[in-house]
């Protein structure tokens, strides 16, 4: 009988695979949101999905509690999940390939079950250790304690892995620093086709403004709208944009909207309602509600300081949004940046408030930048073309691994 595996490993074979990610069913985890997407785009292109975790729809595991971590992490729109062999074998029985996100327990035991059947295995980087360290209070400024995190997450997990896809070559350059010897494929999550500009906005991909924004010489007179997203937490540093609008000179004009949750939202409310002069809006909103959230809005913040790569600005942009990012080494999001007007320097309050000033003064500007913007995403991280790289890192996993069992393949440390 022929095997299964190996025949998938061709170019125009369909693949079966597993994605084991921790909090499948809760889409407030940005994490969680790439793994759907990605779930639904190998499907659309011909391949056969099954995912394993907390609120899979056919593999559903129990939630793993761990005393204070869990309550924290649901905080975050984060659960961990129980291993489950029998779960685990009946998932991963014929598949080609497990595909695994995260490096706790469960993914820890998949990838043990994984091995001993016989099924190839890789694996996503989709959590910085700074994450983790800046929600772990006081323990954040024990020296060297991200880089014992992320030799703990090799220990656990991708030191067994021969291919990892990172999100961005920010996260790939960190983990080339910390010792990690795996094939690194920088692959976006991309976006889904859900966010687009407005039909007005992307009709004047030609740099024909006289459409948009027919009231731009009125337009200080009127409600500028800004809106972030990302959760409430001391990496993301909401707290600089609160700052950054009670600075501006348009203040009394900014509609901010804040979308998110996180331990630090009651914060977040109180700092916004004593130095605001409008009310801000601060708190969850439904994936399925951001395509319109964000075309309704006038300019996109991202002030934070920790992203291996950020999906909610790259919706942002893909939205038709001029962007303004913080400018942090231990962010990929400004890489997004098409101009020096959309980066301000990590945690500067002022500085941030002079690029919103000048965004809301030079509307003429933000209506020609905004569908470069739609267009650089459309181009480079439409969510299609992100998932046949992702497909083609795991074909040649399969085929390593159908060489391996031939005894034809022979190597060491994977190159870098």
């Amino acid at each position: 009988m022929p095997d299964s595996r190996n025949a998938a490993g061709g170019a125009d074979k369909p693949l079966t695979i597993v994605l084991v990610v921790d909090s499948v069913g809760n889409r407030g985890n940005g994490t969680s949101n790439s793994a759907l997407q990605y779930a639904r785009e190998l499907e659309n292109q011909g391949h056969h999905v099954r995912l394993v975790g907390v609120g899979a729809p056919d593999y559903p595991v129990e939630v793993h509690h761990l005393p204070f971590v869990s309550w924290l992490a649901a905080k975050q729109q984060m659960q961990f999940a129980q291993p489950d062999d029998a779960v685990f074998r009946k998932a991963f029985e014929g598949a080609d390939v497990v595909h695994i996100y995260m490096p706790f327990k469960f993914g820890r035991r998949a990838l043990a079950v994984a091995k001993s059947m016989g099924i190839p295995v890789t694996a996503g980087f989709h959590l910085q250790p700074e994450n983790v360290t800046y929600s772990a209070g006081p323990l954040r400024y024990v020296p060297g304690l991200p880089s014992l995190i992320y030799y703990l997450f090799d220990f656990w997990l991708y030191h067994h892995i021969g291919h990892i896809h990172t999100p961005s070559e920010m996260i790939a350059r960190q983990l080339r620093a910390h010792g990690y010897h795996a094939r690194l494929h920088v692959i976006s999550n991309g976006y889904s086709s859900r966010f687009h500009p407005t039909e007005t906005s992307a009709n004047n991909e030609d740099g024909n403004n006289d459409n948009i924004e027919n009231s731009d010489d009125n337009h200080a007179e009127n409600t500028f709208r800004i809106i972030a997203s990302g959760r409430l937490t001391h990496e993301k540093d909401h707290e600089t944009l609160i700052r950054a609008v009670a600075l501006s000179k348009h203040a009394s004009q900014i509609d901010l909207t804040i979308c998110g949750t996180g331990p630090l939202q009651r914060r977040l409310c109180r700092l916004a309602k004593r130095l605001l002069p409008r009310p801000a809006h601060i708190g969850f909103h439904a994936n399925d509600d951001m395509p319109n959230l964000l075309r309704q809005a006038d300019l996109l913040v991202h002030p934070s300081i920790v992203d291996i790569e950020s999906l909610s600005v790259l919706e942002g942009i893909a939205s038709g949004l001029v962007p303004v990012i913080a400018d942090s080494p231990l962010s990929a999001a400004s890489q997004f940046a098409l101009t020096d007007s959309s980066v301000f320097p990590a945690r500067n309050a002022q500085a941030l408030a002079r690029r919103i000033d000048w965004w809301i003064e030079h509307p003429q500007e933000r209506a020609a930048w905004g569908p470069k913007y739609a267009l650089e995403a459309r181009e480079e991280y439409a969510l299609p073309q992100c998932v046949r790289k992702f497909v083609a890192m795991e074909r040649e996993a399969v085929t390593e691994a159908s060489l391996r069992r031939k005894g034809a393949f022979h190597t060491g440390s994977a190159e870098l």
